[in-house]
């Protein structure tokens, strides 16, 4: 027979590992959108780029699969740029390289992240009612 504690403690468990991983992915993502604006600080030098989670499954205490962030990466795509002449980090011909942050695509992963830490928190606050 199946003991229900113990499965209540692995589901907890692995939704506890979401909240984590969500909580970092957050932060990643509210670090994105705090240096959308942010340039170099030498003429034609690179501005903040990007920064991607990484997730991979990983095993709790109880035996479940769970997930981790294993860390970062940084993203590949160009930056854009603006004609800026007068900018401290335009190159020779007037140009300023900007992040390749897109604040869209950030609220839009901000409100996904926010939705699976929801959904886990839930499940959680679910099973620990269940125990009771």
């Amino acid at each position: 027979m199946v003991d229900p504690i113990s499965n209540s403690s692995a589901a907890m468990s692995i939704a506890a590992s979401a909240l984590h991983a969500e909580d970092a992915r957050m932060r990643v993502i509210a670090e994105n959108i705090a240096n959308s604006d942010s340039t170099a600080t030498t003429a034609g030098g690179d501005p903040y780029q990007r920064q991607m989670p990484i997730f991979e499954p990983s095993v709790t205490k109880e035996g479940g699969t769970g997930v981790h962030m294993k860390g970062v990466r940084r993203d590949l795509t160009p930056f854009k740029t603006e004609y800026n002449p007068s900018h401290p980090a335009a190159d020779a011909k007037g140009y300023v390289k900007m992040p390749n942050v897109d604040p869209l695509t950030e609220s839009l992963d901000m409100r996904r992240a926010q939705r699976a830490y929801d959904a886990n928190l839930n499940m959680i606050e679910t099973l620990r009612v269940r125990a009771a």
